[in-house]
């Protein structure tokens, strides 16, 4: 026979036994999982002796055993072990195991302390004997095996990883935290590492006070090592503290002369939590503090009108606010120019200019230039021309309008932008009374990829057909509609007068708890909420029934936790809102959000 036909041959037959064992261990698991002990027994012990002792199997062995009450033959196996290898340290734990299942706690310590007394400085049996009291939760033994490790190999901080884990499990923080920050886990390299592991095991602003103060302790100790300050900025991070967080991150730009990477990364996590503030300090630093060609000069210059446009358009404002932050927009755009570099800047604003200046006529101009612009990104163009229609709509030239939003869904057809026109434009076809036409189109968008438009277009449709079949004419429905083009237009105070008119005119009308809802809507979104609160809960108690009684749930219970910070009651209309209304387009959000004000982990 040549060698290569031994070889193969051996290759094969060690194939069969390993596939072999492979299915005992699979049955053993099943015999075991379904109580059948004895044949499970049988098929560990064999699996255990094919593999000259495997501790699995015989642990698993010594369970089926003790399992149907065989402790003579158990502790007889244990015996014959420990006879036959007397430097297998583990078997000392199997068998204060099988003791304490024998009511004796005694003798059952006496084999855990000879089995950490046999224990010596090779990492194989120190790690052995910790993870076989860890599998029992043996969690005091599995602390002293690990310390009296790192003492016979002479090396503190060997074992720390494994000791912070015993500390987890025993729920002490603070000991958790000391020995994964002593851990080789805990580098610098591996800073992501480090922060995941923290983000997972601890809650609270309180527990991540504990990691703080240990790190300044660290900071002191070892002040070179920068992986201590970052983390210190880190924490600051999660307990939301953005300004302690930007101090940290200004001492560490300067110290390792970054080009403001870091500054600009927390500027933008300050301004997602709406800290503008913050975000407006560490913008400005990277403009004040870095060359005007570096890396992140310009991004901050944009990020700093964005954010500041936020605060003041977010809060009350004035005039001279709103006046100030577009000479700012104008100075930029001066600057750098109209051009693919400052389109963003232009959108943002011409929004300031239509929304809040009440100069369309210059919003519409400023969009005009960019859209026809060359060479600029064909979705900024497309962004621009939806806001341009939108601007035009509010100017009342529905034609105009109307041919920009086809555009825009020609171009983007398969695309986000093209669901969004199509919802745009049939809104418009809604506000000009052109309801028919209208539905057809929102039926059509409720399978919209984006759930947004889904559901909003399900919302109007059923609106229209709700309110459309109680009355051929339209009428009713014709003032409602001409009533949401003029709050659109930013033409309030007519708007609000023609809402009142349908509920003098037709005060049985279904239409009644739409006419609350908009006028709700109206004052919550201008900050007016101690005369939207009560319109939600008249929705609320009065209209049950009715088509806006969860959207008037939903938006009184955000009205609750954001600018009332009154979370009780915000999280008791979610709840009410998912209990009671399991069809709503709001459910799941409302379910989400009442778990996470009743503080539960949610990922």
């Amino acid at each position: 026979m040549t060698k290569t036909l031994i070889y193969i041959t051996t290759l094969l037959l060690f194939s069969i036994l390993s596939l072999s064992a492979q299915q005992d261990a699979n049955l053993a698991k099943h015999y075991y999982d379904f109580g059948e002990y004895e044949k499970s027994a049988q098929l560990f012990k064999k699996l255990s002796d094919q593999n000259g002792y495997n501790e699995y199997y015989f642990s698993q062995y010594l369970e089926s055993l003790m399992a149907i009450e065989e402790y003579e033959q158990a502790e007889a196996s244990i015996k014959d072990i420990i006879k036959s290898r007397p430097q297998n340290i583990e078997i000392h734990v199997a068998y204060g195991n099988l003791l304490e299942r024998l009511a004796q706690p005694e003798a059952a310590d006496d084999q855990y302390r000879i089995a950490i007394s046999k224990m010596d400085k090779n990492p194989k049996y120190i790690s052995n004997l910790g993870n076989s009291f860890m599998r029992r939760t043996k969690y005091d033994l599995a602390l002293e095996t690990y310390l009296k490790g790192e003492e016979l190999q002479n090396n503190e901080g060997r074992y720390a990883y494994n000791i912070a884990e015993i500390y987890r499990r025993k729920n002490e923080k603070e000991n958790m935290i000391k020995y994964f920050l002593m851990s080789p886990m805990a580098a610098s390299n591996r800073i992501s590492s480090v922060q995941n592991y923290f983000t997972k095991y601890l809650d609270g602003k309180e527990e991540y006070e504990l990691l703080r103060r240990q790190l300044y302790q660290y900071v002191q100790d070892d002040p070179e090592n920068i992986f201590y300050p970052e983390m210190i900025q880190w924490v600051f991070i999660q307990n939301k503290d953005y300004k302690k967080a930007l101090r940290q991150a200004r001492a560490l730009d300067l110290r390792l002369e970054e080009n403001g990477s870091r500054i600009f990364h927390l500027a933008r996590i300050a301004a997602n939590d709406n800290d503008y503030e913050t975000a407006i300090a560490a913008y400005q630093y990277i403009i004040d503090e870095k060359p005007i060609n570096s890396s992140y000069y310009i991004d901050a210059k944009k990020e700093l009108l964005d954010t500041k446009r936020k605060k003041i358009t977010r809060s009350e404002y004035t005039s001279d606010d709103l006046l100030s932050l577009k000479g700012e927009y104008k100075e930029f755009i001066t600057e750098n120019g109209k051009g693919s570099r400052t389109s963003l800047i232009i959108l943002e604003l011409a929004e300031l200019e239509a929304l809040y200046l009440n100069n369309l006529d210059s919003a519409v101009v400023l969009l005009d230039e960019l859209v026809n612009l060359p060479g600029l990104n064909n979705y900024i163009k497309a962004n621009a021309k939806l806001d341009l229609a939108d601007y035009y709509l509010m100017k009342g030239e529905v034609w105009e309008s109307t041919l920009l939003y086809s555009q825009v869904d020609k171009e983007f057809r398969e695309d986000h932008l093209g669901e969004l026109a199509r919802f745009k434009n049939a809104k418009l076809s809604y506000f000009i009374g052109d309801f028919d036409w209208a539905q057809e189109q929102f039926d059509i968008l409720k399978s919209a990829t984006t759930r947004l438009i889904a559901n909003d277009a399900i919302d109007l449709s059923v609106f229209i057909m709700d309110n459309a079949n109680l009355d051929t004419t339209y009428a009713p429905l014709a003032l409602f509609s001409e009533a949401e083009l003029l709050l659109f237009q930013n033409k309030s105070e007519a708007a609000l007068n023609k809402l009142d008119s349908i509920s003098q005119l037709y005060p049985e009308h279904s239409l009644t708890d739409d006419v609350l809802f908009a006028k709700a809507e109206y004052y919550n979104n201008n900050g007016q909420y101690e005369l939207a609160i009560p319109l939600y809960e008249e929705i609320i108690t009065n209209y049950p029934e009715e088509i806006r009684a969860d959207n008037a749930l939903y938006s009184l219970a955000q009205v609750y936790e954001e600018p009332m910070a009154d979370p009780e009651k915000a999280k008791g209309l979610y709840e009410k809102l998912f209990l009671e209304y399991t069809d709503s387009t709001y459910s799941i959000d409302a379910r989400k959000n009442f778990r996470r004000l009743r503080g539960d982990n949610i990922q």
